[in-house]
């Protein structure tokens, strides 16, 4: 997402918050509003499961649809960006 905001030059503060990059995004593309809104709860990952092995982590079904609902926007935003910048 920060990618996505570099490559149209919008700027952003120095953050792990989803929603408030993901809010950024909807500028520039619209039609990803309804996944970032999704993905928004994925800033936990960000701060409180940042290391594996710490006393508290998710359960492990849990953890996959974060993954999935991660690698979904990846490449979601991903595919909004030209051929040539997405390798």
């Amino acid at each position: 997402m920060k990618g996505f905001l570099t490559w149209f030059s919008q700027p952003f503060r120095k953050t792990h918050n989803l929603t408030e990059i993901g809010l950024l995004c909807t500028t520039i593309d619209a039609s990803l509003e309804p996944l970032l809104r999704r993905a928004a709860m994925l800033t936990t990952y960000a701060w409180k499961y940042r290391y594996p092995g710490e006393p508290e982590e998710p359960p492990r079904e849990e953890a996959e649809a974060a993954l999935s609902l991660a690698r979904e926007v990846y490449d979601t935003v991903l595919a909004r960006l030209p051929v040539e910048v997405r390798s």
